[in-house]
């Protein structure tokens, strides 16, 4: 007798109900014996299959042993691929987080134990930033609250790239405090962004644009994280932040950048603005008296670094200024090439001297020795060691 196969995937499964059962059966039945008075049955039935997604089993009718082929192989999941999408979001994530907490910790340490703070790009001004008034929410150093901030980040990314340690449920929470968080810190660096334009104009921090662009970057990453088995790639705005949850997510960050707002407006609420303070100072051009004496040292000092050219730059109303001048006393002084950069006294518009200006004096007092510059009040052994002065007591 010929071989007879037939396959059909009409779904019989163990789990179903006896009507089901029935009605496959019949299907069967009809399918074997096509062109029979039997096989309107078939076409009665056909219609109203019965199948079970749990348990599926394929009928094979044969003489000859069952063949397995493609048909009865499993059918691979995306569910891997999933897991692995939602891991490498949220690792990108805690990546970031570790980098934004590094940063804080270091301006955190260097603000509670002093230190300058290394700015590789606008350096004077990055401190001057670091060390206003803005940089403290309620007397609090604000990098130690970036701090706190990024390293909840860092530490819920941890949590949500374990993957298959936390049920769905958890995931979703880690992700909805995500949302939260990065909301906060993103608002927070649109405010600061806005102080540093408008507040500190003129002023610039490669460390406060690089925690905004962190921010930033972190909520547009929590926003585009998709929960486990939530769908093919690039449909994550209709999963687990899906349509249904826009007004939800929306509200949150709403939420979040009005409380933002009012927290930092009120802890800046008493600071004057630094363009107003600079337009009340008017200082005349009043040079400290020098009280002090000089010694045999100190003159013989000053009368070398007046035969090598060395000039000290400073400000009538710089102390540093004052005390290095008191160092030397009334009589070494007049041998000291001093260049006043405010001759006209200190206001609103007024600009350093031109020589200032050309020797790009930033900061008092300067000295300027055999072309070496030294910045800030000098020891009488830096000095004398840059002038390559030598005391009569050296030269017994």
């Amino acid at each position: 007798m010929a071989t007879l196969h037939a396959r059909y995937n009409y779904g019989l499964s163990t789990s179903l109900s006896p009507l089901c059962a029935t009605r496959q059966f019949s299907c069967i039945l009809s399918s074997l014996f096509a062109g029979s008075s039997a096989a309107p049955l078939r076409n009665n039935f056909t219609a109203k299959r019965c199948s079970s997604q749990k348990q599926n089993r394929v009928i094979s009718c044969s003489s000859q042993p069952e063949d397995k082929t493609e048909d009865n192989a499993e059918v691979p999941t995306s569910e891997g691929t999933e897991t692995r999408g939602f891991q490498i979001d949220f690792g990108v994530i805690a990546g970031l987080g570790i980098v934004g907490f590094s940063e804080t910790v270091y301006l955190t340490y260097m603000k509670l134990f002093g230190g300058p703070v290394s700015c590789p790009i606008g350096a004077g001004n990055c401190e001057d930033v670091l060390n206003s008034d803005y940089s403290f929410v309620f007397g609090v150093p604000l990098s130690a609250v970036g701090m706190l901030a990024y390293g909840s980040v860092a530490i819920l990314g941890v949590l949500g790239a374990s993957g298959n340690s936390f049920r769905i449920a958890n995931v979703d929470m880690v992700r909805w405090l995500l949302l939260g968080t990065t909301s906060v810190m993103a608002s927070a660096s649109v405010y600061f962004m806005y102080i540093l334009s408008t507040k500190l104009e003129g002023e610039s921090c490669v460390y406060c644009v690089t925690s905004a662009v962190l921010s930033t970057s972190l909520l547009l990453l929590t926003l585009r994280v998709r929960g486990p088995f939530s769908g093919k790639l690039g449909t994550w705005i209709t999963n687990k932040f899906g349509f249904q949850e826009i007004k939800q997510v929306a509200g949150l960050q709403l939420a979040a950048a009005v409380a933002v707002f009012l927290t930092l407006s009120s802890s800046y609420a008493g600071i004057t603005p630094a363009a107003t303070r600079s337009d009340e100072i008017d200082l005349p051009p009043v040079e400290p008296q020098i009280t002090t004496s000089s010694s045999p040292m100190t003159i013989s000092l000053a009368k070398h670094l007046q035969s090598i050219g060395a000039k000290m730059y400073g400000a009538f109303w710089c102390s540093h200024c004052y005390e290095q001048k008191q160092m030397f006393g009334r009589e070494a002084m007049k041998y000291i090439d001093y260049v006043e950069c405010y001759p006209d006294g200190y206001r609103r518009g007024i600009k350093m001297a031109e020589a200032c200006e050309s020797a790009k004096v930033d900061g008092f007092p300067t000295w300027i020795i055999k072309g070496e510059v030294l910045s800030g009040e000098q020891e009488y052994s830096e000095i004398a060691r840059a002038s390559g002065f030598e005391s009569p007591k050296t030269n017994k």
